[in-house]
């Protein structure tokens, strides 16, 4: 029997999700393609850091049966070839292929911060920084950069062993909380110790070896700056040849489908569907890893893909080892008033990083199985103000 090669660019939320539901058919061949030899939850990466967690889960634990595993990573998708490059040299072909190739910290463009500040958006990355922090006395200035969830995370796992810490946001501390939960945040990082400034005149505007410089004119002693403000996605695509937005994501339709070849759908932190990306996460990473598998198996049964419907409904930090945040969401992705604190949200939060293994499991074992919840009414009316503008922008 002939089979339908899938090749799956990345293996991480999304690329594993998707992996896993394409089993659903047995004339399907599924290959992932992956730099790293073991999959990497990134929602662990600051724990990591802080020694109390090592962020990697077996790929044979998550992985359905019958998945190739390639560790490797692509230098470029020969889309008219259907074929992808290797960095080793080689080639794979492919009858349709699954854009999943994450997200992480692009290059600072602040002077001095790429040389001297530490990033933590990758396995290696964390891995050097608790590499560095092992060789620096507990007494030591540490400096994060950065207000979002990987910011605060790193700077209360460090804080809660014991290290003087300084978080330096530069706008407000993690805009998606509502106004109560931001003020519970910083009663924790407080307690913590903490030091947090935020801020038009917190921004950073150059890091040296042993300082962070502020547009406030302040100069911040810093023996270790670590750096998790910006966002990036590997520029697979555009060197491929594939329209993308400008952060670099991969253009498609709302089917998930690239708006240039039919045979290649996206998922995950570096798609863009309509030019309206989802916000990042694991779930929905997913979750949209999950959409794409459906789409190209509907697809391959020659049906109607139909249009992504997906509901951001929560976020959720931690706050050290005792507390933290699950911040319940509209669907117009702004925080509600209610919100779980202390040690229910620090369950909670614990429960959402483990539910994110178990329905990658889960789907490796009942492929088809992953259910979410639906957005229903908030993202077609952004489709139908895109529209609007744009036919404003064009007359």
């Amino acid at each position: 029997m002939n089979k339908y090669e899938v090749v799956v660019v990345g293996g991480g939320y999304a690329g594993v999700m998707a992996a896993n539901r394409l089993t659903q058919r047995d004339d399907v061949r599924v290959t992932v393609i992956n730099p790293r030899p073991v999959f990497v939850p990134r929602l662990r990466l600051h724990q990591l850091v802080g020694e109390t967690h090592e962020a990697v889960v077996e790929y044979q634990d998550i992985l359905a049966e019958g998945v190739e595993l390639v560790v490797d990573s692509v230098k470029r998708i020969d889309a008219a070839e259907r074929t992808v490059v290797l960095t080793d040299g080689g080639t794979i072909g492919y009858d349709y292929l699954i854009y999943a190739v994450g997200s992480g910290s692009p290059t600072p463009q602040v002077p001095g911060a790429a040389e001297f500040a530490y990033p933590v958006a990758t396995l290696e990355a964390a891995q050097r920084l608790r590499s560095v922090l092992l060789d620096t006395p507990m007494t030591a200035a540490v400096t994060v950069v950065g207000g979002g969830p990987t910011g605060v995370e790193t700077a209360a796992e460090l804080a809660e062993q014991g290290r003087a810490v300084t978080l330096v946001c530069g706008d407000v501390l993690v805009p998606y909380l509502h106004p109560k939960a931001r003020r519970t945040a910083h009663k924790y990082l407080a307690e913590l110790g903490v030091t947090v400034i935020e801020g038009s005149e917190a921004a950073v505007t150059a890091v040296t070896r042993e300082a962070v410089q502020l547009g406030g004119g302040w100069t911040l002693a810093s023996d270790v700056t670590i750096w998790t403000a910006g966002f990036g996605v590997p520029d697979l695509a555009d060197r491929s040849g594939l329209r993308t937005d400008a952060a670099g994501r991969l253009l498609t339709d709302e089917t998930l489908t690239s708006v240039d070849d039919e045979r290649i759908v996206a998922a995950g932190d570096s798609s863009a569907p309509s030019n309206l990306p989802f916000r990042m996460s694991a779930y929905v990473a997913y979750c949209l890893g999950a959409h794409a598998a459906d789409t190209l198996l509907r697809r391959i049964s020659g049906e109607q893909p139909s249009a992504i419907d997906l509901s951001f409904i929560a976020m959720c930090l931690s706050f050290g080892r005792e507390a933290g945040i699950y911040q319940l969401g509209h669907k117009n992705e702004t925080g509600m008033r209610l919100y779980f604190s202390g040690s229910m949200g620090k369950k909670l939060k614990e429960i959402a990083c483990e539910a994110g293994i178990k329905h990658l499991a889960t789907e490796a074992r009942k492929p088809g199985s992953h259910r979410w919840l639906k957005d229903g009414k908030h993202r077609p009316a952004l489709l139908l103000a895109q529209r609007e503008n744009t036919t404003v922008s064009v007359g």
